[in-house]
């Protein structure tokens, strides 16, 4: 088995991946919260920790991979209001709308889905032990986390403590004891339509609590990779790592990965709030998953991407590329070992999925230099671990394409060439090309 190196946020360095049980790997990667339909930039952590998991599987480990859906939120309760609707019914349209974009990436689902509605009794019982062991306090009703009770608190954002700003704005400062401190159990408010009971009163969870709560019950203590975007190190990670030592003494995470964020052309975070996004939905309408998987793909996983419809175009002219050479691949030796396993080297150092691309390309070249080259199974263990496998598949002509086909040849084989010609330029009209493939002339889509 290969060393695998990954880059770890809390230790500022990519050192060795160590797993907290031989042969095993636990993920967990922050999901969306749902109140509204999901943007292309949601989907970068998605396809980036979907794809980490297909790397491990490839290496040899059995792999449990957890993405929760934050659906109670302040968000939500706004989002609702607005629309005239209730919280809860909002929460659940804008989950079924996520599954049913992300479900066409083509990277299956991850093996738990948790929401944070199932798992409030879990969470009271996390803040519960928070309280007990006087990390945690209550007031008027809400709980809040102590933060100077715990000396280690900053160490994965690497802030001065006293220079934090949890996000909370003035809510519950009057309840406080210090300002640094934040919400783990908010009492109902006037026109908050759900509520569970907890012993400080009536109400629902804070945000970092539930992913505390959601990735111990699925996953342990101590799991192996803690994961999603950068954004969320200050303060949700942090918290969530806070909350976890401050409960139980024991760590959330034996490490923690991050993804850069996918950014406007001129650099900017894209964000709902800032009005530069497209829908998830949108996107996948104009390009199709594979070419936006590769798209990610095309940039390393810790860095920001630019997203822009020239990137996307780009993408889909590259699995244009995979998709002809594997139409000539047949079975048989490798023709390209050495691009082959730097292909897995790249991935094994820190999830490069730039420098594996490249290989993969090389790849593809050192083929395209045979008359009948061989690796085709190769080629498909390459693109199934970037998410692509479905470049390999064999698209069906519709009728009226293989009509205009059998035309075509009809024609060339009566010497009619112009005829020949006209019936070509229809069938690129249309989408298709007739090609000569190992098996004999074939219709494939016209790239």
């Amino acid at each position: 088995m290969r060393t695998i190196r990954f880059y770890d946020t809390r230790e500022r360095q990519v050192r060795p991946f160590e797993p907290r049980e031989d042969g095993k790997v636990g993920i967990y990667a922050c999901g969306p919260t749902v109140y509204s339909r999901v943007h292309v930039g949601n989907a970068r952590p998605f396809v980036v920790f979907s794809l980490l998991k297909r790397f491990l599987v490839h290496e040899g480990f059995d792999v449990t991979f957890v993405a929760n859906i934050t659906d109670i939120n302040d968000k939500i309760y706004d989002a609702a209001r607005a629309a005239g609707r209730d919280s809860a019914g909002l929460a659940r349209e804008m989950t079924d709308h996520y599954i049913a974009d992300t479900e066409r990436l083509g990277l299956g689902r991850p093996d738990h889905e948790p929401l944070a509605s199932e798992y409030v009794g879990q969470i009271v019982d996390l803040i519960a032990a928070l309280v007990e062991r006087d990390h945690a306090y209550a007031a008027g009703g809400d709980v809040y986390f102590r933060v100077r009770t715990l000396p280690e608190y900053g160490a994965l954002s690497r802030r001065d403590v006293d220079q934090m700003d949890q996000g909370e704005g003035v809510e519950g400062a009057d309840r406080k004891e210090d300002p640094l401190d934040f919400a783990l159990w908010k009492a109902q408010k006037e026109g908050e339509d759900t509520a569970w009971d907890s012993p400080w009163g009536r109400g629902r969870p804070g945000w970092h609590i539930e992913c505390s709560a959601m990735a111990e019950a699925l996953l342990g203590l101590e799991l192996d990779i803690h994961g999603g975007g950068i954004d969320l190190v200050f303060p949700h990670h942090e918290n969530e790592a806070a909350q976890t030592a401050a409960a139980r003494g024991r760590p959330l995470a034996r490490g923690w990965m991050h993804n850069g964020m996918l950014e406007a052309a001129a650099g900017e975070k894209m964000a709902k709030s800032v009005g530069n996004i497209r829908g998830l939905g949108d996107v996948l309408d104009d390009v199709g998953g594979t070419a936006l998987v590769l798209f990610f793909n095309t940039g390393h996983y810790r860095q920001p991407l630019a997203y822009s419809a020239e990137g996307l175009e780009a993408a889909a002219s590259s699995a244009r590329r995979i998709r002809d050479a594997a139409r000539r691949l047949g079975d048989g030796a490798s023709p390209a070992p050495d691009q082959h396993e730097a292909f897995w080297e790249a991935l094994a150092d820190d999830y490069n999925t730039p420098r594996a691309l490249a290989a993969l390309y090389e790849w593809i070249g050192e083929a395209n230099k045979v008359d009948q080259p061989g690796g085709r199974d190769e080629l498909r263990e390459m693109l199934w671990v970037l998410g692509l496998d479905s470049l390999l598949e064999t698209e069906e002509a519709p009728p009226e394409a293989v009509a205009l086909a059998e035309q075509r040849e009809a024609a060339r084989r009566a010497k009619d060439w112009a005829e020949a010609d006209r019936l070509r330029d229809a069938l690129r009209d249309s989408g298709w090309e007739v090609r000569d493939g190992p098996q004999g002339p074939e219709l494939v889509e016209a790239s």
